[in-house]
């Protein structure tokens, strides 16, 4: 009878422990399910952050640890094997890809949306329509004061301020803007995104760069309104601006084309077991995700759009 009695529990114990086991189990890594980490250029965080806690709370088994970083090394990240998902402005380069190739992976890059470079002054500054050979000028350091820029301007220097050298934004500032130059040394690297924003709410001559889904106003759920603490500049073609053929960076004038500093945002994705990194990307690429990007005011890339005429008062 005793020894039936050990049989007993020992068989008990055994029970107990693997229950405990499969309690404390990671979730299998299928479309749906597991614990994956993931790298985001934080320029792109607001609206990716938004998808991810969309996807978790529809996908209870569903983990992502995302890592807010630098495009440079979120890139970098993906090379390594450390992530299998990235969000960039940028798709994979053909060096990228001979890379992976020669380690027998076959990334893919997916176009998710299009975004604006957005140009922000202190909201009681009266110079805020700007023309693209303006900006280049300020860029540059050809000029450093508003009134070079401005006749009749009461503005000081200019405090131009971005998030930092190796962000996406600084790339498209000196390929795009600057074409190819160098970037003036009296620009300012406040850290983040969110840091520029600040600077700019309390600095009466600075003009910031920062994307469009970071000057979105939060309560604005049809995207038609920008942050209250901050003026969007308008920004025009012509080497004469004016309120009339100048633009800022809504929706509509990023489908048109009427807003000239646009990029394209991608999902690079090297998930070879088809597992939670492509679960998330049809999620983002699928109707709902796709209107969480259309909600942060950047214009979405895999559904159709309804173009709305906005009259601006």
């Amino acid at each position: 009878m005793v020894g039936w009695y050990k049989i007993a529990c020992l068989l008990f114990s055994l029970c107990g422990l693997v229950a405990c086991k499969s309690k404390n189990a990671k979730p299998q890594d299928t479309l749906f399910s597991g614990v994956v980490p993931v790298a985001v250029d934080e320029t792109l965080s607001p609206f990716v952050q938004e998808e991810l806690d969309v996807f978790e709370a529809s996908y209870p088994l569903a983990d992502i640890i995302p890592n807010y970083t630098n495009e440079v090394e979120a890139m970098n990240l993906l090379l390594r094997d450390s992530v299998r998902f990235v969000v960039a402005t940028r798709p994979l380069t053909a060096d990228e890809l001979d890379s992976f190739h020669s380690r027998k992976f076959f990334p893919k890059s997916i176009k998710i949306a299009v975004d604006g470079i957005a140009l922000i002054v202190h909201k009681e500054n009266p110079d805020s329509i700007l023309s693209v050979a303006g900006l280049q000028a300020i860029f540059s350091g050809e000029v450093t004061r508003w009134k070079e820029l401005i006749p009749g301007s009461k503005g000081d220097t200019i405090r131009v301020v971005y998030d930092h050298s190796n962000s996406s934004t600084v790339r498209y500032v000196v390929d795009s803007i600057c074409r190819g130059g160098r970037l003036s040394p009296r620009s300012y690297g406040a850290g983040t995104n969110r840091a520029v924003i600040e600077y700019v709410a309390r600095t009466r001559d600075a003009l910031g760069v920062i994307g469009v889904n970071w000057i979105s106003e939060e309560h604005d759920s049809l995207s038609r309104e920008f942050r209250s603490e901050i003026q969007v500049v308008r920004v025009s073609r012509s080497t004469e601006p004016t309120y009339q053929n100048s633009y800022q960076p809504y929706q509509y004038y990023l489908n048109s084309g009427d807003y000239p500093f646009t990029r394209d945002i991608y999902i690079n994705l090297n998930d070879p077991r088809s597992g939670l990194p492509s679960g998330l990307t049809n999620f983002i690429t699928s109707s709902r995700g796709q209107r969480i990007i259309l909600k942060a005011g950047l214009l979405p890339a895999t559904m159709p759009v309804n173009v709305v005429h906005i009259k601006n008062e």
